[in-house]
């Protein structure tokens, strides 16, 4: 996916969010929040990252539930390097009893620092992944989550493409 697909990808998730909602300011979504493993791999080098990660979704559209908007968050981290990311795109999700799989298309910026110098490359995530809801009485609103994305970056004149993973707790209301 290029620069300008990725623009035009923001663009139209901005668009979609100024869609005029219902009374609450949030009629219906989650928030998710995770631990995460990176597998980062550049032209010559290949890293791992631990981090985590945290998203907000909201479903917008009362004549299409399977459709909301999800903003992402996440940071990842080793000896000297820090990686921060900052997406947004749609999501398309449906219920089966305890199973909601999902699947989502973002783009955004990534921060790369390292060794006092930092980069700003834009970046492109595609990623699904599964929430398993919670039976009990009092844990009814929550989930958890298990969820992966492959993202890719150009930083430098090259290619950087991450593998992601993470696992925690949605809250869904």
């Amino acid at each position: 996916m290029s620069k300008t697909a990725a623009v035009v990808l923001a663009f139209l998730s901005l668009v979609l969010v100024a869609v005029p909602s219902r009374a609450q300011l949030l009629p219906g979504g989650n928030v998710y929040v995770g631990a995460a493993y990176a597998d980062s791999v550049d032209v010559i080098n290949r890293y791992t990252f631990r981090g985590w990660e945290a998203s907000a979704e909201d479903m917008y559209f009362t004549r299409h539930p399977y459709l909301g908007i999800v903003a992402d968050g996440n940071g990842f981290y080793r000896l000297g390097v820090q990686q921060y990311s900052v997406l947004i795109g749609p999501r398309v999700s449906m219920n089966y009893g305890k199973w909601r799989p999902f699947f989502q298309v973002m783009g955004g910026v990534q921060r790369d620092a390292s060794g006092g110098t930092a980069h700003y490359p834009i970046a492109e995530d595609i990623g699904g992944g599964v929430d398993r809801k919670f039976q009990f009485l009092f844990l009814k609103h929550f989930a958890w989550r298990v969820e992966f994305d492959y993202m890719h970056t150009r930083l430098l004149h090259a290619s950087q493409d991450d593998y992601r993973g993470s696992t925690g707790l949605v809250w869904r209301f």
